[in-house]
């Protein structure tokens, strides 16, 4: 056997992560030792989102559900206003 492909034969024998990819297929990594996953899908440590809300979906309010709510009020109001404004144009009134 080439010294080469020794080298390589146990990469290539090491069981494969399996975690779906965004096209939909196998991940196809090796999985770390021990784990199921490989080092992108879970298997190694630290990996993963952050606990809690480390993420900063929250730092800016942007999207809390008062900011959500208050522009959606604000939209329906401005729907309004362009159809009592696009009534008094038309001489509806």
């Amino acid at each position: 056997m080439h010294p080469s492909i020794r080298r390589l034969l146990p990469l290539l024998q090491a069981p494969r992560c399996g975690a779906k990819t965004r096209s939909g297929a196998p991940c196809q990594s090796p999985a770390v030792n021990g784990k199921s996953r490989c080092r992108m899908h879970g298997g190694s440590k630290g990996s993963g989102a952050p606990k809690g809300n480390r993420n900063g979906s929250y730092r800016h309010g942007l999207f809390t559900c008062e900011a959500v709510e208050d522009r959606r009020l604000v939209r329906a109001m401005l729907s309004e206003f362009r159809a009592s404004v696009g009534m008094i144009q038309q001489g509806q009134f």
